[in-house]
């Protein structure tokens, strides 16, 4: 089974607040369930908010921690 790929839009132009788990990953090059060991760790380099359960990364922490503008 084929890995979803999923479409990012580059971080300087993104509007949301914040991005789900796997686009985040896919922004830090990283695998979903490193974001998610992170959130119940809670010792990543970014901690994420949960929406109605669901794990959502900030935006302007995934911006700071790969230094985009």
């Amino acid at each position: 089974m084929a890995a979803k790929t999923v479409q990012l839009t580059p971080l300087a132009q993104e509007t949301r607040t914040a991005l789900p788990t796997p686009e985040a990953a896919g922004h830090l090059n990283r695998a979903q369930q490193t974001l998610r060991i992170w959130a119940c760790r809670e010792d990543g380099p970014i901690r994420p908010i949960r929406i109605n359960g669901r794990l959502a990364w900030p935006v302007a922490e995934l911006r700071r921690v790969l230094g985009v503008a």
